[in-house]
């Protein structure tokens, strides 16, 4: 069978070529193994060049399946000359060719030894087009493998300055203040990955910072957003605060940050207290300066009791979260009842 397949890929026609495609991704892993090692990776990347769209499914579904399971084959596929073609699929006007060679690209980017010709082959700024498409022709799926093969890309640290420089930061923090799936997995995926991202470099960092509504929409995860979200958005916060309180600070006041911050530090996962409670002391910090009108003292004092409160009895808060809870929702009470 393995001869077949390889004789009709090389030398057959348009018709024995889409079939022996499809065979081979009934192959088990032996066979297509010995594929591989023959070179039948080279047929089907010319098939890529076809007009023929049902030749170039076969060929991507066939490229799918050999890499599947195989860092070898991964490996071996990108050796072989098959980015400059993807990358050309992209651009195309076939949304189910988009969706599979996004796929491929992903499952490629997985690779340890591809990160970086993938990375210098123009893939980064085509996937970040892609995010900033709204329009149908680009699928929700194809969007979420974009970002996962962005997210696989992002893991190499040599690689993060060029998903920064292409505009990555701008277009994951427009899916996160702007998606019309606030619930859904592709505001999920984003801001993982610009959590990541921020983490790991000081100028998405100032970027995020820096653009506009990008503090008030973490604010609202952190008030609103899933467990894991919101651990994301305060991380993300803190790590801006951080980077310049003197300006941050009175920024994160300013949107209100406080009584999510306060409710996180008492019901969130460990590492969402954990950074939470280290927010609010340098929020506090800044409250406590001793400026401000009468109103904005008062609630100083007032978000000096919560944490005093929060600090005196640390192992109750931890240990039984209705206490922890009735504690809060007490204090944000007189909060909220200072104009």
């Amino acid at each position: 069978m393995e001869e077949l397949v390889l004789q009709n890929l090389f030398y057959g026609d348009r018709e024995a070529q889409i079939e022996a495609a499809t065979e081979l991704g009934k192959l088990n892993s032996k066979q297509k193994h010995k594929l591989a090692e023959r070179g039948v990776m080279v047929p089907l990347i010319s098939m890529l060049h076809s007009p023929d769209v049902e030749a170039i499914k076969a060929a991507l579904f066939s490229l799918l399946s050999l890499a599947f399971g195989s860092e070898r084959n991964k490996s071996m596929i990108v050796k072989s000359g098959a980015l400059p073609v993807l990358l050309n699929l992209l651009r195309c006007e076939s949304e189910a060719l988009i969706e599979l060679t996004i796929a491929a690209l992903l499952i490629l980017s997985s690779c340890k030894t591809n990160k970086l010709a993938i990375a210098s082959s123009g893939a980064i700024q085509l996937m970040v087009e892609i995010l900033n498409m709204n329009n149908v022709i680009i699928s929700k799926q194809a969007r979420l493998d974009a970002i996962a093969t962005l997210h696989n890309l992002s893991t190499c640290h040599q690689i993060v300055p060029s998903l920064v420089s292409c505009g990555v930061i701008f277009s994951l923090l427009q899916i996160i203040q702007y998606s019309l799936e606030k619930p859904g997995e592709l505001v999920d995926k984003a801001i993982a990955l610009l959590d990541d991202i921020i983490f790991s470099s000081k100028n998405a960092l100032k970027e995020a910072a820096a653009t506009h509504g990008a503090i008030r929409a973490l604010v609202e995860i952190i008030e609103e957003g899933s467990m894991e979200r919101k651990e994301h958005a305060v991380r993300i916060l803190l790590l801006i605060c951080q980077s310049c309180r003197e300006i941050y600070r009175g920024l994160i006041l300013k949107e209100g940050a406080m009584p999510g911050l306060l409710q996180l530090s008492v019901d969130g996962t460990w590492g969402a207290k954990t950074m939470a409670r280290e927010l609010l002391f340098l929020l506090r910090e800044w409250s406590g300066s001793g400026y401000g009108s009468s109103n904005q003292q008062s609630r100083n004092r007032v978000i000096e009791q919560i944490m005093q409160e929060i600090d005196a009895d640390e192992e109750k808060v931890v240990g039984t979260s209705t206490t922890a809870l009735r504690l809060v929702e007490e204090m944000l009470a007189k909060l909220s009842g200072i104009p």
